[in-house]
């Protein structure tokens, strides 16, 4: 393995860099209070949720939301403390969740798939951030092993038919909606669901969501819906690839693999089939709406309701990436890519503040920067029986994600031309914060093309005031013990990784529901032997391409020295080849003595070098040493596995 000595003083150390410490440091001290405020401390019940069990168990996923970037922030560099606490997090959630009766077997049942992949990522992550963990390597098998029908009690998977057997399913095997008895009725008015509008529109006497406050148009509704979504698969299910391929890379067993190409296979030869666009109900049979009259629509968290393209293509890009990675085949990326450009198609310069937005507040500051009554350019998310409606801006991670993925030319020009259309500027950095801990993909990519300087010092300023606004929050709320939202604990995490794994890995925040994190670089700690960054060392990945890799590490340290390996790819998927950088050529620091000498160091001068890489790549940073590294690339060469070089 080669290894370089950084030689150049930072002479005018950057203070992105600083900022990125500062951040890792302060998220390493919120973590404490805030389990403080929401969870229990005593004896078997430690990391317990604040929370009644009579008040039941909510949507499961909630428990382990609030947790699902603490492993992330490890990975960088953060606090040993970090990963242990989401360890207990995800123990402590799983048993609240089994005695409350909403989990079996440490694993949701009769749960949807858009639900169930977002208390997934806390698992994947803690995985990646230690695969040596038995438990959870027994849990990747297992959990795995639901969807192979490998647990009797779990029948989840027609693999002749190559679909998942209902919307609804777990660790007791496929739902399936018996023909009989009351379901209960099904009124959203006046609760968070209302904005989603209607689950279908051809009942008579229910014309729109107010109608269903009448009980019996309720009824009548929810009748429909236990008919309609009965059985079969749908394309939330395609996040069950993460799972599939997290246990391939927990294990390298090749069953996992066979499972995503097969079923990856059959929804890409579905999509192709209907245009491009994914039908979103399958029937048992294998046909095409069967349960919603042969149409492509209607389906359990499909194209009609409740959100559409939003969640319905979060799905679809994450088995793309999964079979990518797996494989090595760019063709899996057209899944994503002709759904994703269908959409594109129907898009229209619209005014913001006319269209009726279904999760508007996803959009509020862009929006917000928007000059009133000028239009931008929207897109329809869902579509009825009456066609295309919910428009809303294209949210720009869909093909961030893909360019992301494949470097193509095609999938950067088609970015391009998304900024073009829209009326926000996309240099702008906008202080939010969302459950996905994502939505500064624009100003980042704006970064990475060259256009976006100052983007790295102000995507973590905005962080650090997010991250102080949750904690104050926190200190004010007095909602805990009470019967609350079962999203509130979720409101109040502190920590972030958008800006970290952007800046330090190059790459964008993962999918939330369901996303493995797909990076370009990933580092360890050499002397104590860990994942992430070694203690002081920043590190910033200043451009992307097909074949190269940008990245600038700082030690902001004036005593101590640091050594950090270099890995390509956040599985060792990738490999470097080569890497030029620039080394001094004068003297430096001076001598001590002398009135010139003491004044001021002689300018630098430095001489371009390069070495060959074969794989990892160890860097020696004495203190307040920098250096840059230009890393010849090969993408998608190597086996992907979450085993690490130390």
């Amino acid at each position: 393995m080669p290894h370089i000595t950084a030689d150049l003083p930072a002479e005018n150390v950057p203070s992105w860099a600083l900022w990125q410490r500062q951040l890792m440091g302060t998220m390493e001290q919120v973590v404490e209070p805030y389990l403080e405020h929401f969870t229990r401390d005593d004896g078997e019940f430690t990391g317990e949720f604040i929370w009644e069990d009579a008040w039941g168990g909510g949507s499961p996923d909630d428990y382990f939301e609030p947790f699902f970037n603490w492993p992330l922030v490890y990975l960088m560099g953060g606090s040993e403390r970090l990963l242990a606490l989401a360890q207990r997090q995800f123990d402590a959630v799983t048993g609240q969740l089994m005695r409350l009766g909403s989990y079996h077997k440490e694993y949701g049942f009769r749960e949807d798939q858009m639900h169930q992949s977002e208390a997934d990522v806390l698992f994947y992550h803690l995985c990646l951030a230690h695969p040596g963990h038995d438990r959870r390597r027994d849990q990747a098998r297992r959990f795995a092993g639901f969807y192979l029908n490998e647990d009797p009690e779990a029948i989840n998977y027609d693999p002749e038919k190559k679909l998942v057997l209902s919307g609804l399913n777990g660790s007791k095997g496929a739902f399936v909606a018996p023909r009989e008895g009351q379901p209960r009725p099904y009124n959203p008015v006046g609760t968070t669901m209302e904005p989603y509008g209607l689950p279908f529109f051809d009942l008579p006497g229910i014309e729109s969501v107010k109608d269903l406050a009448d009980p019996g148009n309720a009824q009548r509704m929810a009748m429909a819906m236990q008919d309609r979504w009965q059985a079969g698969d749908s394309p939330a299910n395609l996040a069950i690839t993460s799972m599939m391929t997290n246990a391939f890379l927990m294990t390298g067993e090749e069953k996992y693999r066979e499972w995503v190409v097969e079923y990856t296979d059959a929804w890409l030869e579905r999509g192709k089939a209907n245009g491009g666009l994914l039908p979103d109900q399958v029937g048992p049979s294998g046909k095409v709406g069967e349960f919603v009259g042969g149409k492509w629509y209607g389906g359990r968290y499909g194209w009609t309701f409740p959100h559409g393209f939003l969640t319905m293509h979060f799905a679809t890009v994450d088995a793309g990436a999964n079979a990518f990675l797996l494989t090595h085949d760019d063709r899996y990326l057209d899944l994503p890519r002709r759904q994703m450009d269908r959409i594109l198609e129907l898009g229209e310069m619209r005014d913001p503040r006319a269209e009726h937005m279904s999760v508007g507040a996803n959009w509020q500051k862009q929006l917000d920067a928007i000059p009133h009554g000028e239009k931008t350019f929207l897109v329809p998310y869902r579509y009825g029986d009456a066609g295309w409606f919910d428009w809303q801006p294209m949210s720009a991670l869909y093909p961030v994600y893909l360019w992301h993925l494949s470097m193509r030319d095609d999938d950067w020009e088609r970015v391009e031309r998304l900024q073009e259309k829209e009326a926000n500027d996309w240099n702008q950095v906008h202080s939010f914060r969302d459950k996905h801990d994502a939505g500064h993909e624009q100003p980042w990519v704006n970064f990475l093309a060259g256009r976006n300087s100052d983007y790295p010092e102000r995507i973590q300023q905005a962080t650090y005031q997010q991250l102080c606004r949750r904690m104050a929050q926190t200190r004010a709320d007095q909602d805990v013990g009470t019967q609350h939202h079962i999203h509130h604990w979720q409101w109040g995490n502190p920590v972030s990784s958008e800006a970290l794994i952007q800046l330090t890995m190059g790459a964008p925040q993962p999918i939330y529901n369901g996303g493995l994190l797909h990076a370009r670089v990933r580092y360890f700690d050499v002397e104590r032997r860990r994942p992430g960054l070694p203690a002081d060392v920043a590190a910033l990945v200043e451009s992307l391409a097909a074949d190269r890799t940008v990245v600038r590490l700082v030690n902001t340290s004036a005593t101590q020295a640091r050594t950090v390996l270099l890995q390509a790819g956040a599985f060792g998927e990738h490999r470097f080849t080569a890497a030029e950088y620039e080394s001094r050529t004068s003297e430096w620091p001076g001598h001590l003595g002398g009135y010139a000498g003491t004044y001021s160091a002689e300018p630098v001068t430095r001489q371009s070098r390069s070495v060959d890489v074969d794989g990892h790549l160890q860097v020696e940073l004495p203190p307040s040493m920098e250096i840059r590294l230009n890393l010849a690339t090969q993408r998608y060469v190597n086996e992907p596995s979450y085993e690490t070089p130390l």
